[in-house]
This record gives C-alpha cells, structure tokens and sequence, in this order.
C-alpha cells in the first residue's frame, strides 16, 4: 500500500504540466502580438530572449523569433517529459490505468517497464539538452568559451550516459531472454 504514497507526487507534477501549458500560451500569445506590433507583447519576447550581459535585441528578427519558437519546443518536450514520467511512472510504480483498449492509449505505454521509461527518459532529456545547447550556440557571441564548452560537455555527458542507460538494459534483455530459453530447455 506504500506504493499509494506516490499518488500526490504525480498529482504534483500534473499541476507543473498546467503550469508549462500556461507558460507555454503566454509564449505565443505574445510572440503572435509582436508580429502583429502589440508593443508590450514585443518588449515581452525581447526579454525572454535577451541574454545577461548581451546587448538586447531592439526589434523583432528571424533570429528573436527562432529563439522564442525553440523556448516554445522546449516547453513542449519538457512537458512531454512529465506525461512520460506521469503516465509511465504511475502505471509501472502505483496502478495499472487499463487503458490497453482505449483508443488514446499512448503506443509505448503498452510496453512500459521502469527499463523502457529510463531509456525514454533520458532520451527526452537529450531532446531537451539539445534545444538548450542551440539556442546557446545561436547566441554564441554572448558566452564565452568556458561556457560553451561546459554546456557542450553537459551534452555530451547526458549522450553517453543515454548510451549507458540503452546498453545496460540490452544487456539485461539478452540476459533474461538466454535464461528464459535455458529454463524451458530444461
């Protein structure tokens, strides 16, 4: 019954997602206002840009537009995060949802495991790190190389550490599955 003591947790991280989704609207909403020339829906997106100690962007560019759509991404594959750790973590940790005949039921939650959710956990972070590492590269000028390179580490760090978490878990299936086969052999 201690598995229970988990419900509020992911009740908790639902409530984050409503937070993401709100962020997410008023990250659009404002850039739709920019280009349509609402001033403080451009003032908005020009600090959500800016970078401290950078000069400030003064107009909306392809530059300003493509970091605020790649702040858009990144909200979006965060939250896809939180419904992978939601719906994966409460089906395989709390309670089954039996939503295997339900027309919405996400493909990879018929095969959910807590192997499965870590490999697509971390590759969801990749995803994230990604978008983070891009949107430093595009504004380049602003860091030095000292943080470039520790952002570019961090990647690198969470690519091979994905790669770790996937060997492992082949290594385990292979294992499994040779032990499954040794033991109807016998």
């Amino acid at each position: 019954m201690s598995r229970w003591l988990q419900l509020p947790l992911y009740l908790g991280l639902i409530l984050a997602q409503c937070v993401y989704v709100f962020h997410f609207w008023v990250e659009l909403s404002d850039l739709i206002g920019a280009i349509f020339g609402n001033a403080s829906s451009l003032e908005h997106i020009l600090d959500a840009v800016a970078i401290d100690g950078a000069l400030r962007p003064t107009k909306l560019s392809e530059s300003t537009i493509m970091l605020v759509t790649l702040g858009l991404i990144d909200v979006v594959m965060i939250s896809n995060l939180l419904i992978m750790v939601i719906v994966g973590g409460y089906e395989t940790f709390v309670s089954r949802m039996n939503l295997e005949s339900h027309p919405d039921q996400p493909e990879w939650l018929s095969h959910v495991n807590a192997s499965v959710l870590k490999v697509k956990l971390a590759m969801a972070i990749i995803g994230i790190s990604s978008i983070h590492l891009l949107k430093t590269f595009i504004n380049a000028h602003a860091y030095d190389m000292k943080t470039l390179l520790a952002q570019t580490g961090i990647h690198i760090t969470f690519l091979l550490s994905a790669l770790a978490i996937a060997w492992c878990d082949r290594i385990m299936t292979a294992t499994q599955q040779s032990q499954r086969e040794h033991s109807e052999g016998h």
